[in-house]
């Protein structure tokens, strides 16, 4: 399985969108520093998911939610809970 995920930083208060084969490995990597995009907004918290078979659909899914239309998709349908905080 392949994962398109969302992570949320409560110290930026911003949204990371990324994409991976392993999500438990990811996450602990991004809270660990070991990424250096999101190293600097810890801790991140793991607010929404979705598998995919094929890596080709998850990478598409996580671009889309790059993406000024999946940004607007994704905070009024996947983490609108968490935009308001």
């Amino acid at each position: 399985m392949f994962y398109t995920y969302i992570l949320y930083s409560s110290k930026a208060k911003i949204f990371y969108f990324g994409y991976t084969a392993n999500l438990l490995k990811r996450v602990s990597e991004h809270n660990n520093r070991l990424s250096f995009a999101t190293k600097p907004y810890l801790p991140w918290k793991l607010v929404w998911y979705c598998g995919f078979a094929k890596e080709r659909d998850a990478k598409a899914f996580e671009l889309y939610l790059k993406s000024g239309a999946g940004k607007a998709f994704a905070y009024k349908r996947l983490v609108c809970s968490f935009k308001e905080r």
